[in-house]
């Protein structure tokens, strides 16, 4: 849901070869000639259409389903749509649906806070800082020292339980993803300090709105064993389909030397960054961030034009000498955990 990501599109810098802009800059204007950066607002249409359909007829099909057990079916499929809802507000904050900023600001709201109880402004703040310092250690929050770690110095000073974590994080890492629906929404209302009271107002009503709502519809539908099952299964699954969607796009990749030179942004996008292999049905279960080096580069291209953006960013990578790194569906959650793995070596050796 960031904004700020896409600055980079206007202002290139230097790569790591010390040529200010000239890496980037013939890609950039490759890019911008054969309209990859023009808006889909049809296609962003027909898609928040079908998403909001489809919510409104899983919420039917639990009043119609919600006295018999046969309505848990329903929350994976819910949880699904809430993935679609969150990669929706997603593109919105990059600017990919709209340049208007109030128009991406609304729609941030409606599919964060309002349908999904997550803050965007906490997810903005946070993104934003990803989006600019990919994988730096010491400015990119994603790999911050916290529940798990990504660098063996980060693994040396943990102490008591969340030593434990670490030595076991790789076999842990799938089994925590299904708290991560439930850690956002948390996340969000602890950012409200941070924020500025008008934002803080409209933000914190929105998600108290979603959190009422939410126990609502649950407790109207069905009965209170059923919901607590029902909201249980909607979201870890909820959390699981994020964490499949965000876990191989950076982890395990290179890692910028926080006292080292600073990269250029092709080097710094390119670099950190993994795309997925796969077609149109991992585009779709991935919400198209399975193109992350295009999306790393091109933060407002919108969705539908990452796939026809890749050809041109690979090859001008092999033009330029720098490597561009895919992998498989499986492959890249393997590559993701055994990094891992190995971060936590030395605490299990000793």
């Amino acid at each position: 849901m960031p904004q700020a990501a896409a600055v980079a599109e206007r202002s290139p810098a230097s790569t790591g070869r010390q040529h200010t802009g000239s890496d980037f800059a013939p890609l950039l204007r490759t890019v911008k000639e054969q309209g990859l950066l023009d808006r889909r607002i049809g296609w962003y249409a027909r898609t928040v259409a079908t998403n909001t359909l489809a919510l409104l007829a899983v919420g039917t099909g639990m009043f119609l389903l919600g006295g018999s057990w046969w309505v848990l079916l329903l929350a994976p499929v819910l949880s699904v749509l809430c993935a679609r809802t969150a990669f929706i507000g997603h593109d919105a904050g990059h600017s990919q649906i709209s340049g208007n900023r109030t128009v991406g600001r609304a729609m941030g709201l409606i599919h964060g806070n309002l349908l999904l109880g997550m803050s965007s402004a906490w997810w903005n703040d946070k993104h934003n800082r990803h989006h600019a310092n990919p994988n730096h250690v010491d400015k990119d929050p994603d790999v911050a020292a916290d529940v798990l770690v990504w660098t063996s110095r980060q693994a040396k000073v943990r102490v008591g339980f969340r030593r434990w974590l670490t030595r076991n994080q790789a076999w842990l890492f799938f089994p925590l993803t299904l708290l991560q629906g439930i850690a956002m929404k948390v996340y969000g209302f602890q950012d409200l300090r941070r924020q500025a009271p008008r934002e803080r107002v409209v933000e914190g009503i929105l998600l108290v709105a979603h959190v009422v709502g939410y126990v609502a519809l649950l407790l109207t539908a069905m009965p209170v064993g059923h919901a607590i099952a029902f909201a249980a299964i909607h979201q870890a699954l909820f959390g699981l389909h994020l964490g499949l969607a965000f876990a191989p796009n950076h982890k395990g990749m290179e890692m910028p030397d926080p006292d080292g030179e600073r990269w250029g942004h092709l080097r710094r996008q390119v670099l950190t960054s993994r795309n997925i292999r796969g077609s149109l049905v991992t585009d779709w279960f991935l919400g198209g961030l399975n193109y992350q080096i295009e999306h790393h580069l091109f933060p407002s291209m919108p969705r539908p034009h990452l796939r026809l953006a890749q050809p041109l960013v690979r090859a001008h990578c092999a033009a330029v000498g720098m490597s561009y790194t895919e992998a498989g569906f499986v492959d890249s959650y393997r590559q993701v955990l055994r990094h891992m793995y190995e971060v936590g070596e030395p605490l299990r050796v000793e």
